[in-house]
């Protein structure tokens, strides 16, 4: 039907725009985690705070679930703090 391919063309537009947002997230993530490694506290609390946010908005578009989100976040911050 009309309907189900214009259902179709719309899903394969979110997907493109839900993978690209995911990616973000995982850049932002690994950035973090990159500081973290590199010992660099000031730096991965930084990069900690620019993350918070990505992190978010991505849970409040549900392209992660909020849990996940929450999660995320926990364990980063609980990283950071045993530098």
């Amino acid at each position: 039907s009309a309907q189900a391919r214009k259902r179709a063309r719309q899903a394969v537009k979110q997907r493109a725009r839900n993978m690209s947002l995911r990616s973000t997230l995982r850049t932002a993530i690994k950035r973090v985690r990159k500081a973290i490694g590199a010992g660099d506290k000031t730096v991965a609390q930084a990069a900690f705070q620019d993350s918070q946010s990505v992190i978010d908005s991505i849970a409040g578009k549900k392209i992660i679930h909020k849990n996940v989100a929450a999660r995320c976040k926990r364990r980063l911050s609980a990283a950071i703090k045993a530098l």
